[in-house]
């Protein structure tokens, strides 16, 4: 098949799957097959040691599993140690603590890679005191006392490690890493080559004990550093400093290794050592993908023979190979591969399928675009239920998409797993019906945390995706993200608007269908200024005007810079509106969060919008509702009652409001995420009837019509921070969405929440 048919038919995969998830439940229920669900995420910085901060960096980067499939263990290389976690019950992980590589070597040896035979792990260890200098060991433990029963030098720093199918084997990878900031001679900075040249070492699994266990080298160049002439004929980018990256092993005991930097692949007989052959991973022309990063989801970029360069590498049976192209310093196709051994020629590609998924389900991370995109780093084939399944994690936009791979060279798209950020271990337990995805990146400061999540394959609807979107004249998917806001669309029971905030340089106003399931963005209109040119506000609100139109809410990086929009259909601005002078001079950055509007029989408007937080001068706890009074022209305030928070750097604000017969409904939420959140709630106020009088500030009682967070929890994710959105649709039921932050410092995941009936929790028809 080609490339071009290729892609196009796993375009049409995605599509057709957005509109199946579309149709009834009871009409398709036959017809769907079963999905990966997400039962847990378990944040890793509570398996810590007693005695060590919960801020203390602390990952988990690669994992393995005992052979009953209820103990895994992670690699934590930052903390130098590996974590143990009982997965017996996949929606309840326990820590079950953590064995310091400290205690059996150096203070500064870092874990990279982790295999479990038997009763024992093996985990290889990264013991160099420097590029020059690369080392490292292996280390046997047992997995009943965790005590070390042995270790074996490796002669190099190692990368991965992977055991045969048939346990006579272990393949690890001696990477041998380049210094990023060396210039080798005649070349630039962080170039190759740069000795000593990395290899491979395999562990022969012989005798009754790992003490007579024999490890056995494979170099990669001649014992004189020369390269070896089937990697210089197999097209290897530097043959003199080959550094391997990562192993896997067919059922036939052939090892396939990437040579990530150096673009190729390189393929050894386990039996006798001897390689068999080399090729090249070639190079790629990517169409319809975003390359600028410009605050644009624009699809329409290129890259041209840009170098695959494959980071993991999985045999899908004992002829086809993929490959995850997350590219090195000089390559990245954003896509994923798989090659036939036996030619070592492409027998399918990617293309642009993988970042449009990204875009479709909200994972698009626009910092990346001038870069590598997604950086599909990780890629797992495993067999479930006799169904051949590859799953592909990306780096940079915190998913795992799953394939049906039950052809091998034609993969058909079946969902997109939402991860915590930085995913990079993929652990298939077929066992147990299970996938482990563990996440590295870890920053309490933006509390970003490293977390292992558990997905279990079942019937029913996953919890993600929640809201997708639709392709658009062009046939790309509709480029969304950061949703902060909700509106009813006047006149339509099933549809709903939401706008993009500044994450975005241009503003775009969204249509959500939400007959279907999930919720499918089928619209974008883009805002303009009074000129008629694309605009980018910093939109935080959002009202659908019944005499057509739109209010939007318009923080401002400065209190003055906060203001009242009021669109016409087309989205160009027609009036804006500021804030009083004083009031605006009592605000920092956090203005405007939301606005709604009323219009009594005599079609006067009034408008209400919500400040975030306090402005200086008014009594602590006390935020600011506006009402604007559009034929007079007037603001006037009332007062509501924020609670209180003893989290240190946490605060309290109200993110949204929207009128609900004779009251108005807000969100009222702190600003914490994952296990720490629990302020996510919706309270009601009664609607005054008419201006507040001047200077005053009357506090209007609130009630607190339903608390999110449970239903945030229900998802099985990362709580997420930022609750934003809230409406009454034309259906009469309650909707609500986070904003994703566009995936800066948030995993990304957009929560489109069914609150159920409107009359049920606002007391009203």
């Amino acid at each position: 098949m080609s490339p071009k048919r290729t892609y196009a038919a796993l375009s049409a995969a995605a599509v057709a799957a957005v509109t199946l998830v579309g149709t009834s439940p009871a009409s398709a229920h036959s017809h769907v097959p079963p999905a990966f669900q997400r039962t847990a995420t378990y944040p890793v910085f509570q398996n810590r040691p007693a005695g060590e901060g919960p801020a203390s960096a602390t990952v988990a980067e690669i994992s393995a599993v005992s052979e009953d499939g209820r103990t895994l263990i992670y690699t934590d290389a930052l903390a130098r140690r590996i974590g143990f976690l009982d997965i017996s019950k996949p929606g309840s992980p326990r820590g079950l603590g953590t064995l310091s590589l400290a205690a059996l070597g150096d203070a500064e040896d870092e874990p990279t890679s982790v295999a479990v035979f038997g009763q024992y792990v093996l985990v290889v260890v990264n013991t160099s005191a420097g590029y020059s200098t690369p080392s490292g060991r292996l280390d046997v433990i047992s997995l009943r006392d965790r005590k070390r029963v042995t270790s074996f030098d490796l002669g190099g720093q190692p990368d991965s490690i992977t055991i045969s199918k048939d346990k006579r084997y272990a393949a690890i990878a001696i990477e041998n890493e380049r210094d990023e900031e060396a210039t080798p001679p005649g070349g630039e900075e962080g170039d190759l080559p740069q000795a000593p040249a990395g290899f491979v070492q395999i562990v022969d699994f012989k005798g009754s004990s790992p003490q007579q266990w024999r490890t056995r080298a494979v170099p990669l160049t001649r014992s004189n550093g020369t390269a070896l002439p089937v990697l210089a004929d197999g097209g290897i980018v530097e043959p003199t400093d080959p550094e391997p990256e990562y192993v896997s092993i067919s059922s036939g005991n052939q090892l396939a290794v990437t040579l990530q930097e150096n673009n190729g692949i390189v393929l050894v007989d386990l039996p006798t050592g001897r390689i068999t052959k080399a090729f090249s991973a070639g190079t790629d022309t990517v169409h319809g993908i975003d390359t600028v990063d410009d605050g644009v989801i624009d699809q329409t970029g290129s890259i041209t023979d840009v170098r695959r360069e494959p980071d993991a590498i999985s045999w899908i049976d004992d002829r086809y190979l993929a490959t995850a192209n997350e590219g090195d310093w000089k390559g990245g196709t954003r896509g994923w591969s798989i090659f036939d051994s036996r030619t070592g020629k492409v027998a399918w590609d990617a293309g642009n399928s993988f970042e449009r998924i990204a875009v479709r389900y909200g994972l698009h991370n626009e910092d990346r675009a001038g870069k590598k995109g997604t950086e599909p780093e990780g890629v797992v084939v495993a067999t479930f239920h006799g169904v051949r399944y590859a799953f592909v994690g990306s780096e940079r936009s915190n998913f795992v998409a799953v394939y049906d791979l039950s052809r091998p060279t034609s993969p058909v798209f079946r969902q997109v797993l939402a991860t915590t950020n930085g995913p990079e271990g993929l652990l298939p337990i077929p066992s147990r019906d299970l996938l482990a995805v563990s996440s590295e990146e870890d920053d309490a400061t933006v509390n970003v945390r490293a977390s292992v999540s558990l997905f279990q394959l079942g019937k029913g609807t996953p919890s993600f995706p929640s809201i997708v979107s639709a392709s658009d004249s062009s046939g790309a998917p509709i480029g969304w993200g950061a949703l902060g806001a909700l509106s009813a669309v006047p006149g339509e029971s099933h549809e709903l608007y939401t706008v993009t905030d500044a994450a975005y340089s241009v503003t775009k106003i969204m249509t959500i269908d939400t007959s279907r399931q999930p919720a499918v963005i089928t619209r974008a209109l883009t805002v303009k200024d009074a000129g008629g040119k694309p605009v980018g506000y910093d939109a935080e609100g959002i009202f659908g005007r019944p005499q057509g139109g739109f209010w939007l809410a318009v923080e401002g990086a400065t209190g003055a810079g906060n203001e009242l929009v009021r669109l016409d259909r087309d989205g160009v601005t027609r009036q804006v509106v500021p804030l009083p002078a004083d009031v605006a001079a009592g605000l920092a950055k956090q203005g405007f969060e939301g606005v709604t509007a009323t219009t009594d029989r005599n079609g006067r408007e009034i408008v209400w919008a919500t400040l975030q937080r306090e402005v200086t001068g008014d009594p602590a706890g006390i935020v600011r509702l506006g009402r604007y009074d559009v034929q007079a022209g007037t603001w006037s305030w009332y007062g509501y009652q924020i609670g209180t928070t003893d989290t240190p750097g946490d605060w309290i604000g109200l993110s949204e409001i929207t009128a609900v017969g004779d009251k108005l409904a807000l969100i009222e939420r702190d600003k914490l995420n994952g296990p720490a959140a629990k302020i996510k709630r919706v309270y009601t106020v009664d609607m005054p009837k008419s201006a507040a009088p001047s200077g005053s500030l009357q506090v209007l009682p609130k009630r607190l019509a339903h608390d999110v967070l449970p239903d945030l929890r229900a998802t099985d994710g990362w709580t997420q921070e930022k609750l934003e959105g809230l409406t009454v649709g034309g259906d009469g039921q309650v909707y609500a969405v986070t904003d994703n932050d566009a995936l800066t410092d948030a995993t990304g995941e957009t929560v489109f929440l069914r609150l159920g009936s409107s009359k049920k929790m606002f007391g009203h028809h």
